[in-house]
């Protein structure tokens, strides 16, 4: 868990502070690293895998303030004052809830492999799924509410991935490179018409035998490139790093046809609707909207609609998978994405205070290694290492100052 420390003089909105500190959940999920995030925390590690530190208002695990006598869940908070606590921007563009969660992830184990709908495919397949009657979270069930879920992964170590579909000729060269005999009749497919999608969902299909015969040998294949000096050395390593951690797994060969990132701590990667991904290792800031629905394809035990998968798959090449931030100020950069529901607002404080904009919006500001001063007017409140406020709305903005680096979340509007 995470609060934020001191706070100052009690100024208010309509009565009420306007800055709280939040007291955040850890997320137990299989692929989490045992130690990274209780480390940055300073707390000590449970054995368990902590692999994900919400903030925000999803129904599932909301941050909760942390100083009031009865912790309130934020989602609970905004839905009694929906007009105070969100603004009436947000109130207008997405009614009275706040669109964006923002977490710190730290993987030690291939997550899935996995793709998100736009918002009009999640509505969809929200109410027919609820018309059908089957309970939300079901193991048969592909969305667990009707929201898009659009991403942006910002690296705080260096962070590896699998990120879109590489351009059809780069994969043709890697395939090659390969040398594997049992892939070799998949060439002139995926050189053909629409080759992405006919490929995919040809090694999507394969079951039994075929299919353990060719993960074995791509991924026997892969090791052989992954130690010779070349250009794919890295592609075919992170492969059978997902071998190993799912054996058997068809997500393993699914990978050769997606573009590996190994990013730098400060670079990004944008997941937006359709875009088949899976994350691989080390710790990120995600900030997403508040949404819940995933739709697997590999490297899981868990539940795969084949059918719905390849509905929602986006199957047009991406060049760059890297995201570049804006610079519209020393010491700030902003990771604008085409969505309204969210951006994500690196701050440098060695550049000196820098002012929060819009301030009628919400925003929850993450310390780094801190000590981070968050000043509203009357209201002052001091963040230690990796804690957390929520800033509601109000007339005027608000100064941040301190040392290292400050992550702000906020709506895209």
């Amino acid at each position: 868990m995470s609060s934020a420390g001191s706070a100052g003089s009690a100024g208010s909105v309509a009565g009420q502070p306007r800055v709280i500190a939040l007291d955040n959940a850890i997320r137990e999920y299989a692929w989490g690293s045992v130690e990274a995030i209780p480390a940055l925390l300073g707390i000590p590690p449970t054995g368990r895998p902590a692999a994900e530190l919400w903030m925000g208002a999803h129904p599932a695990e909301p941050s909760r303030w942390a100083e009031h006598p009865d912790r309130p869940a934020l989602d609970e908070l905004i839905a009694g004052d929906p007009r105070r606590w969100l603004g009436e921007a947000n109130l207008a563009a997405f009614g009275p809830r706040l669109p964006f969660l923002m977490k710190v992830l730290a993987a030690d184990r291939a997550l899935s492999m996995q793709v998100h709908p736009s918002r009009a495919q999640a509505e969809a397949g929200f109410a027919a799924e609820e018309a059908t009657g089957a309970p939300r979270g079901s193991a048969g069930r592909n969305y667990c509410d009707a929201n898009h879920k659009p991403e942006l992964a910002y690296a705080l170590s260096e962070f590896e991935a699998f990120c879109g579909f590489r351009p059809v000729p780069a994969t043709l060269e890697l395939l090659e490179a390969l040398d594997v005999p049992e892939l070799a009749g998949y060439l002139p497919l995926l050189a053909g018409r629409d080759g992405l999608r006919a490929t995919f969902t040809t090694l999507l299909s394969l079951s039994g035998q075929p299919r353990e015969r060719l993960v074995e040998a791509t991924v026997e294949g892969c090791r052989r490139l992954a130690e010779q000096d070349g250009p794919w050395g890295g592609a075919a390593r992170a492969s059978v790093l997902a071998a190993q951690d799912f054996p058997g797994d068809i997500g393993a060969v699914l990978a050769l046809l997606l573009n590996y990132v190994r990013l730098a701590p400060g670079e990004a990667i944008y997941l937006g609707a359709g875009n088949v991904h899976a994350y691989l290792r080390g710790m990120c800031i995600e900030i997403l909207a508040s949404s819940d629905n995933v739709l697997r394809c590999g490297l899981t035990p868990k539940h795969v609609d084949i059918p719905e998968l390849l509905r929602v798959a986006d199957f047009s090449s991406l060049a760059e998978p890297r995201w570049q931030p804006e610079l519209p100020a020393e010491g700030r950069r902003v990771f604008q994405v085409p969505v309204p529901d969210f951006r994500l607002t690196v701050l440098d404080l060695a550049a000196g205070p820098v002012r929060l904009l819009p301030a009628d919006g919400p925003h929850l500001v993450l310390s780094g290694q801190g000590p981070v001063t968050v000043d509203c007017g009357p209201q002052s409140r001091t963040l230690r290492r990796w804690e957390s406020v929520y800033v509601a709305p109000g007339e005027a903005a608000c100064a941040v100052s301190g040392n290292g680096q400050v992550f702000v979340a906020n709506t895209n509007l």
